[in-house]
């Protein structure tokens, strides 16, 4: 027997007598979902870099940190360490984290601390 993926309308097939569960995301049974499967964690050049960007936010500065080879939730208990740190805002985004302001020295202390391999970036 073959199995199709869902298509991208929004009613698809919750469960089947054959198959049991199905996943709501890729419409495959729950035993054989990859949607779930741990994604690995992104290689880089093991160098941690910390820079100040201004771009598309009408002027308020951001610190971004680029470079973690961390799993998601490894890089939000990071995130929230060096927000409460620095005392400011932030966010987690595409595997880079944002902290509100400009921080670099602090963050850049603070990633040393922890033992990452960490540089200032830009200018």
């Amino acid at each position: 027997m073959t199995m199709r993926k869902k298509s991208t309308n929004t009613s698809g097939l919750v469960y089947s007598t054959e198959h049991g569960r199905t996943c709501p995301k890729c419409g495959w049974p729950v035993a054989q979902c990859v949607c779930g499967q741990k994604k690995p964690t992104p290689q880089g050049d093991g160098i941690v870099r910390v820079s100040r960007e201004t771009k598309g936010r009408k002027g308020s500065g951001v610190t971004l940190i680029t470079g973690l080879a961390l799993t998601e939730p490894e890089l939000i208990a990071l995130a929230k360490q060096l927000k409460q740190r620095c005392g400011s805002g932030g966010t987690v985004k595409k595997g880079v984290i944002e902290v509100q302001g400009d921080h670099r020295e602090v963050v850049l202390a603070e990633l040393i601390r922890l033992g990452h391999q960490a540089k200032k970036a830009g200018g």
